[in-house]
């Protein structure tokens, strides 16, 4: 491999979303980044806050998500969801674009929607990952949407949810880092399962990735790079997508 391992574990957003998971799979999510030393942990947003007390004085930052899974959310409830996730401790907030609206053409909207959030997070020195949701989307919208989010300055853009009817494909993540401007990171979610696919997207421009095997996938780059194994109690690596 042409990267190191800390290459590879800061693109790892680890993920812990899903709705059926305890806060006991929480806690050991939480325990699992931090001995991984992955870039952030992504949790279901009642969590954030202890999620933040457990990552303090590390690297892996704590990050929840705003309009999930369906974006629909009205523009003020998306502004109060961050809000409070700053209160919290979030350093990152993944938000989901109003798709109905992307759809509609309503681009004034849209553009509205996420500068909201992103206005809320910048404001208190926190980042933005705005989701598309690309499985609904044509190309066109696409790109507007990169647009859009390079006028106003979002952190990343991001291609899906995981909870949506597909994920992250090659073909979109070369077309979200050709059309997004260069300040402007592109982050895959949903779909990049393996050690390989996570090095195929970096090489396309990614520098962020949602993950729920960040274990298995670490594990495996540990291996092949001749480095001891790392050993976490009562690590899960509970499914987020």
């Amino acid at each position: 491999m042409n990267c190191s391992y800390s290459d590879l574990a800061k693109m790892i957003d680890h993920s812990l979303l899903n709705p059926t998971l305890t806060s006991a799979d929480l806690e050991a999510g939480c325990k699992l980044a931090l001995a991984y030393d992955v870039a952030s942990v992504c949790i279901l947003p009642y969590y954030l806050k202890r999620c933040a007390e457990l990552l303090k004085g590390s690297t892996v930052k704590a990050s929840t998500t705003i309009g999930f899974p369906h974006g629909g959310h009205a523009t003020a409830i998306k502004a109060a969801e961050a809000k409070q996730a700053l209160e919290d401790g979030g350093q990152e907030l993944d938000m989901v674009v109003n798709v109905s609206q992307v759809l509609s053409g309503a681009w004034d909207y849209v553009r509205e929607d996420i500068a909201a959030v992103i206005r809320v997070a910048h404001d208190a020195g926190a980042k933005v990952k705005v989701i598309f949701e690309n499985c609904y989307l044509k190309d066109e919208h696409k790109i507007r949407l990169c647009q859009i989010c390079g006028e106003l300055n979002a952190d990343w853009v991001k291609t899906s949810t995981g909870y949506g009817t597909g994920g992250a494909t090659l073909e979109d993540l070369a077309l979200m880092r050709k059309h997004a401007p260069p300040h402007v990171q592109v982050k895959a979610a949903g779909g990049v399962r393996d050690l390989d696919m996570l090095i195929k997207v970096r090489e396309l421009g990614v520098s962020r990735c949602g993950a729920s095997r960040t274990k298995e996938m670490l594990d495996e780059c540990r291996q092949r790079l001749g480095l001891p194994a790392i050993s976490v109690a009562s690590a899960s690596s509970a499914q987020g997508y």
